[in-house]
Order: structure tokens, then C-alpha cells, then sequence
């Protein structure tokens, strides 16, 4: 007998059905309110910024959507987003890091003095000399956090606010609250255009989207970074596995102090100078940047990519008040509230993934009991 297809059912296209898949698939994504909010914003502020004459073709371009802006907002949220994927890294073993901007501070300003002491030298052995000497003291720093947490057994909140006000004042004292220059050669290589002309300054985009790459494939592709997780879902069943704690805490804080190390480089490099009072305030931005890109502050949750996309939001945020000549007193309130609206937006789409797989268990275990 054959049976007749439902008058009540509608066929549908395989176009159809690819173009829902896709809809479905990016509402379902993780990243799908973050995405969601940044292309919202973006749509906002091309239509609201206006347009100026280019001064080569003298034809309209947008104030807003344009590669000049773009680069420079990426150049902006390079050092939050660098910094967060370290962040986020602490944040999954279910740590937290305050220091990380004192980090920077006492990373550039120890780079910077040593250059002066070192005198005129070749550029390639300025750029050696400037990047060791940053990247040994943060991750010193780093190494320093790791070891009280875990050989005080304090929370590493304690510790990491106790070392954010000790290395700030190291810093201070150090450079005696002067800002020190840094050598050219510093300069001409963070602001290298690569060949795409004046006032374009690609190096810090690419640094930002090198260490995200690399944190991503750290945290999902290798088996250290399965630990990290592991560590931050639950901690007796990791202790009961086997895994050194010990060591894979100490591993997240020295990870942390070299993301902060790397950003402090990129920026001494790219400003010309440091002083003791720089990145003050970032420790704020990069957990923001972590928690805003679905990192949970209670451990076993966050992606390096997230990170990224919240400092991201962050500087969309700051560069929309500008655009639109919104009154600066109400910048913190804005963001606050955006980033609020993210990370719910950001929930909901987690939860409506949750509900499609339940759904997808439920209906694989029917369709296997009906084939018994």
C-alpha cells in the first residue's frame, strides 16, 4: 500500500532548507549574541556617521565603515584582547588576574629603561633587547602570581590585587614616574604598513589575531589546554584523574603575565613611550572582555575567539559615543549596559543550543528504539 503524503504538509526547497540550517546554526552559535550586538552596532553607526569626500578619488566614503576607522578600532582593542585571551585562560581554570595592567606597565617601563641604558645599538638587536627584557619580566611577574596561589593557598583574587598594587609601585618607583621614550626602531616596526600605504598601521591587528589564533588552538586543539577545562569544571574529578593542579595553575598565571607582556611590547612600541601610570584601568577592561565573551567566572567556560570579539564590543562601544557626539559623562553607563545586554543575548543563544541538542538526543534515541 502506498501511503499518501499529508495534505496538511508543505514541501520544503533544499534551498530552504540550507538557508534555515544556516539561520538556525548561527542563532545557535555561541558567539551568536556578541556577533549579533556588534553587527547591530555597526549597522547603527554606518548609518548615523555620514560621509566625507576621499582625498584620492574625492568620492563619498563613510565616516564609520571605512579601513582607516576599522584599523584603528582594532588597534585600540589589541592590547585588551591580547591580554584577554590570557585572561580567559585564567578565568576557565577558575582563577581570576587583577595584575595584568601593572603587569604591562612594569613590563614597558623595565624594557624601556634598559634600552636607555643600553645605548645606540643596531635595530635588530633593539628589537631583540626590548622584546626579551618584556617578555622576561612578565613572565617573572606571572610565574610570582602562580606561586603565592598556590603556595599560600589564598584566593587568587587576594593575591593578584595585592601583586596589581605592588608591581604598579615597582613601576613607579623604578621610572621615577617620568615617561621614558623608546627607541625608533620600536616604533617603525609596530607602525610598519606592510604595504598598505600611510596611516595604516596593520601590526597590532595582526599581533591581536596571532595570539587569538594561537590561544584557540592552545585551549581546544592540545592537551594542556583540555586540563585547563578540566581543572575549571570540576576540581576533586581532575585531582581524581591525576592531573598536577599545582601545575596547570601555575601554567595559566605565567600564560597570563606573557599575553600582558606581549601587549605592553605593542604598546610602548607603537606610542613611542612608557610610564608607570599606563594601562591603569585595563585590568577591568580585559575581565570584562573575557566575562563579556562567555568566559565563566566560575571556571571550565570561556574561547580565546570570545575574547577577542568582547574587547572588540568594547571599542565599537566607545568609538558609537564619539560617532554619534553622545555626552562622554554617559560612557560608563552605555557600556555597562551594552555589555549587560550581551552577555544576555550571549545566554539565551548558549540555552537555545542546549534545548536543539536535548531535542536531537530525545529524537535519535526514538528513532533507535524504533528500529528495534
Amino acid at each position: 500500500m502506498t501511503t499518501q503524503p499529508s495534505a496538511t504538509t508543505s514541501p520544503v526547497s533544499p534551498r530552504a532548507a540550507s538557508l534555515r540550517g544556516v539561520v538556525l546554526g548561527l542563532a545557535t552559535s555561541p558567539r551568536a549574541g556578541l556577533i549579533g550586538v556588534l553587527l547591530v552596532l555597526a549597522a547603527i553607526l554606518t548609518a548615523a556617521a555620514g560621509t566625507h569626500p576621499d582625498r584620492v578619488t574625492g568620492l563619498p566614503v563613510n565616516n564609520f565603515l571605512n579601513v582607516y576607522t576599522l584599523i584603528q578600532m582594532a588597534t585600540d582593542a589589541s592590547g585588551f584582547a591580547i591580554m584577554g585571551v590570557g585572561a580567559t585562560i585564567v578565568i576557565i581554570s577558575g582563577g581570576i588576574d587583577l595584575s595584568v595592567g601593572a603587569i604591562f606597565a612594569l613590563s614597558e617601563v623595565a624594557m624601556a629603561l634598559v634600552l636607555r641604558e643600553a645605548g645606540p645599538l643596531p635595530p635588530g638587536a633593539t628589537l631583540a633587547l626590548g622584546l626579551g627584557t618584556c617578555i622576561t619580566v612578565s613572565l617573572l611577574c606571572g610565574l610570582a602570581n602562580g606561586v603565592m596561589v598556590i603556595g599560600l593557598g589564598v584566593h587568587p583574587f587576594i593575591i593578584t590585587l595585592g601583586m596589581m598594587w605592588v608591581l604598579r609601585g615597582l613601576a613607579f618607583v623604578v621610572s621615577h614616574a617620568e615617561s621614558i621614550l623608546v627607541p625608533q626602531a620600536l616604533t617603525h616596526v609596530a607602525k610598519a604598513s606592510l604595504g598598505m600605504g600611510t596611516a595604516l598601521y596593520p601590526v597590532p591587528l595582526l599581533a591581536m589575531l596571532a595570539v587569538t589564533g594561537a590561544g584557540s588552538l592552545y585551549l581546544t586543539r592540545t592537551v594542556p589546554g583540555r586540563h585547563i577545562f578540566a581543572i575549571g569544571g570540576n576540581r576533586e574529578a581532575a585531582r581524581y584523574s591525576g592531573l598536577s593542579l599545582d601545575r596547570i595553575q601555575l601554567g595559566v598565571y605565567v600564560v597570563s603575565g606573557l599575553t600582558a607582556g606581549i601587549a605592553a611590547f605593542l604598546g610602548a612600541a607603537f606610542y613611542g613611550s612608557a610610564t608607570s601610570s599606563d594601562a591603569n584601568g585595563y585590568e577591568l577592561y580585559v575581565i570584562a572582555s573575557a566575562v563579556v565573551g562567555g568566559a565563566s567566572l566560575i571556571g571550565g567556560k570561556g574561547s580565546a575567539v570570545s575574547a577577542m570579539l568582547g574587547a572588540l564590543l568594547i571599542v565599537t562601544l566607545r568609538q558609537a559615543i564619539r560617532t554619534l557626539h553622545l555626552d562622554q559623562n554617559y560612557e560608563w553607563i552605555i557600556i555597562g549596559t551594552a555589555m549587560i545586554g550581551a552577555v544576555v543575548l550571549d545566554q539565551g543563544g548558549s540555552r537555545l543550543l542546549a534545548r536543539r541538542m536535548a531535542r536531537r538526543a530525545v529524537q535519535t534515541r526514538s528513532e533507535g528504539g524504533s528500529r528495534d
